[in-house]
């Protein structure tokens, strides 16, 4: 019995232990020996696994839905905020880990830092704005929209919005620092101002001018100077306008390192001046293409901005055609029978380029720019350039434009190379007026054709020799082109009389008749043979006629103008001489057919109607214009005009060339006198038009027949009833006065 007993007390002992051990270590179930029980006996967690079930079998059914739900949502998100979700998400974890870690009273006390960083993450988020985004924040900034309404939508406005969000926290930051400096500024200026004097009380002496030699030459042109000053402005002025093109003739004209070409000195491109560029804002130019995608958008027509051309007035927004997408309703019944309506795409096409052409007037609303230009579409490029003027204009210098690499090459190969502006773009736009080989201006009353040529006529005198180029000027207004009066490239000075003017018109005639024959005696078939194999005076050099106001002599000229023009721009490509008209009365009575034909290359400045834009360059688009030089160009080559900024030249940088070559000039007999320009007898009538040169043969069929008549005379002829009719009036007023004088 004993030993019965103590082998249960010894199983109970080893019992216990079993049992301590099980409450220290938890005993492993199988997962089969668990899943029964809990199934059967807890019916609670079966409804659990249950509702899990169903939810991920709806989620499986509705994946597709849920993930374009939820891209859509993550890519509004990312286009609103941007990178700034990185602010929002640190801020929302520092005030999650505050709550957690129970330092919410800590953060209370602390509430100018947190205010602090706050303007500090503003002033970030702003400068974020100024960083265009790429791929998902393609069209905002790397800020997202919530960026430009911090910074607003204007570089000045911007900046000090940010400066402002960063003055604000550090003064949150360090407030005793802060007002310290702030009260020291304000002591600085006002001992600063404490120091200056008051005006009038000490006048210094003006430093004395160095005395300059004034040359001989400009002492006899300097009456004709004087009747070319406009009115108003004071004696000082011109005379320190003057005493500035003096004083650059020293430090420049004196200079061993120009270049010496046939005795005469080339201008050196120091003469002229710099103008500085402006910079223009990255943001403004997205909020403009988000605001054209959203107008264009509004109206039906799908279309995003696929590039952005800054320009010096005007900047184009290359906006790519989107489509027009033709859906069809489709009904289906799903399992339940329930109909659904689903849409799907037919067919697309192109948007027409016509319908956002047709939105111009719109489009200007919604920039709330004065005008803008349409060009559907750009050349060479497969997008529709929408131009619109830019807040600030930019200044194009001849400086600017020369210096560049596309001047330069075109200036090796030809010495009639032009400087005309900048394109929308800001590139470069040269030409050669050899090739042209005329140009036609026109534009209304100060619209930039005056700058026009004075900056050809400057171009031209910068790399041509008198042995190169001569000029002759026509300025029916004659204060325009009065101030290259000193310069020796003039055959003869400038003609501000239209008699005179007509009498240049018919020597010039003669002088390409002339060349004709020197070329065909040498053997040449143009001026480039002709003058390869000569030097110096031998050459035959290019003549440039420079007409500053067509219109004028159209009225006192009338068929002759017309007549001697077209002829000079059908036959005198080949003999070097070229013609530059401009007129600020675009009309067909004055750019007649006989003269837009034979003057492919054009310029058009900003003009006062439609019509006249149609006459000047074929189309519309010259009424939209600017003004102050900005032009539409449309050289041989091109079917459509391009737009450009045209170069601006100063008075004083013209003076400074005047007076250059002025000190050059020598004493030669000119190549023609005032004298010979004035109208004959023989050429001219009391009726104030020039004599027919039918005249004579409708003298003889006048002493054939005994009667005559205007349609007579247009029969034998062949010409026109206005024109026969004039022959017609001037044969009766010869019959009359011989009528007299038998009596």
């Amino acid at each position: 019995m004993r030993l019965v007993n103590n082998l249960k007390s010894k199983m109970a002992k080893t019992k216990s232990k079993n049992e301590g051990k099980s409450r220290d270590k938890p005993q492993r179930r199988s997962w089969g020996s668990g899943l029964l029980p809990f199934m059967l006996l807890s019916p609670f967690r079966y409804w659990y696994v249950t509702l899990g079930a169903i939810l991920l079998a709806f989620l499986y059914w509705q994946w597709a839905a849920l993930t374009s739900w939820a891209g859509g949502v993550i890519k509004d998100t990312l286009r609103q905020f941007g990178w700034g979700l990185v602010f929002i998400i640190s801020a929302v974890a520092a005030l999650v880990g505050g709550l957690w870690l129970q330092k919410l009273a800590s953060m209370i006390r602390r509430w100018h830092y947190w205010l602090a960083g706050i303007a500090f993450t503003l002033a970030a988020w702003g400068v974020l704005a100024y960083f265009p985004g790429e791929g998902l924040l393609r069209g905002v900034s790397l800020g997202g929209s919530f960026s430009f309404g911090i910074v607003g939508y204007t570089d000045i406005t911007g900046i000090l919005r940010i400066l402002g969000l960063v003055i604000i926290g550090t003064i949150l930051v360090v407030p005793g620092v802060s007002f310290r400096l702030a009260a020291g500024l304000i002591r600085w200026i006002g001992k600063q101002s404490k120091k200056r004097p008051i005006p009038g009380l000490a006048r210094q002496p003006k430093p004395s001018l160095p005395s300059v030699t004034v040359i001989p030459e400009l002492r006899r042109i300097e009456p004709e100077r004087k009747a070319a000053i406009p009115t108003g402005v004071s004696a000082p002025a011109v005379k320190e306008l003057k005493q500035v093109a003096q004083e650059v003739w020293k430090k420049y004209g004196e200079s061993p390192d120009l270049v010496t070409i046939d005795g005469w000195r080339l201008p050196p491109i120091d003469i002229l001046d710099r103008s500085p560029e402006v910079q223009f804002s990255q943001a403004d130019n997205m909020h403009r293409a988000r605001l054209i995608e959203e107008a264009l958008a509004s109206y039906g027509v799908e279309a995003k901005v696929a590039q952005i051309n800054e320009g010096p007035t005007v900047t184009q927004f290359g906006v790519e055609p989107g489509w027009d997408r033709k859906t069809k309703e489709v009904r289906e019944r799903d399992k339940d029978g329930n109909v659904k309506v689903k849409l799907e795409e037919v067919s697309k096409t192109r948007v027409k380029v016509d319908r956002i052409n047709s939105l111009a007037n719109d489009l200007a609303l919604a920039l709330a720019a004065s005008s803008i230009r349409i060009e559907a579409p750009v050349p060479g490029k497969s997008v529709v350039g929408i131009e619109v003027p830019n807040t600030v204009s930019s200044m194009v210098s001849l400086r600017g434009v020369i210096e560049t690499s596309v001047f330069q090459k075109m200036q090796a190969r030809s010495k009639l190379t032009l400087a005309l502006g900048k394109g929308a773009g800001g590139e470069a736009v040269t030409a050669d007026l050899a090739r042209m080989p005329h140009l036609l201006v026109a534009g209304a009353t100060g619209s930039g054709k005056t700058v026009c040529l004075n900056s050809i006529i400057c171009c031209l005198l910068l790399y041509n020799t008198p042995n190169d180029v001569k000029f002759i000027m026509i300025d029916p207004k004659r204060v325009e082109l009065t101030t290259f009066n000193s310069i020796p490239h003039l055959v003869v000075p400038v003609i501000v009389d239209t008699d005179k003017a007509l009498g240049v018109l018919r020597w010039l005639s003669q002088e390409m008749n002339q060349r004709y024959q020197k070329l065909a005696s040498a053997s040449s078939r143009n001026i480039e043979g002709y003058n390869k194999t000569r030097q110096g005076d031998e050459k035959m050099p290019y003549m440039v006629l420079i007409i500053d106001e067509l219109a004028d002599l159209m009225m006192s000229g009338g068929d002759e103008v017309e007549q001697i023009l077209c002829r000079l721009a059908q036959l005198s490509r080949a003999v070097g001489i070229h013609l530059v008209v401009a007129t600020q009365r675009p009309s067909v009575d004055v750019v007649t057919g006989l003269i837009k034909a034979n003057f492919p290359t054009r310029i058009s400045f900003a003009v006062t109607s439609q019509v006249d834009s149609r006459t000047i360059i074929d189309g519309g688009g010259a009424e939209k214009l600017l003004g102050k030089g900005d032009m539409l160009y449309m050289p041989t080559e091109a079917g459509k005009p391009k737009r450009l900024q045209g170069c601006f030249v100063s008075d004083a940088e013209a003076e400074r060339l005047v007076y250059l070559w002025g000190s050059q000039r020598r004493e030669e007999a000119p190549s023609l006198k005032l004298e010979e320009l004035a109208p004959t007898g023989t050429t001219a009538r009391k009726g104030g038009y020039p004599a027919d040169s039918l005249l004579e043969t409708a003298r003889q069929l006048a002493r054939e027949h005994q009667h005559i008549s205007a349609s007579f005379l247009q029969r034998r002829l062949h010409i026109g009833y206005p024109r026969a009719a004039r022959i017609m009036e001037q044969l009766e007023e010869e019959s009359g006065e011989g009528e007299e004088e038998q009596l």
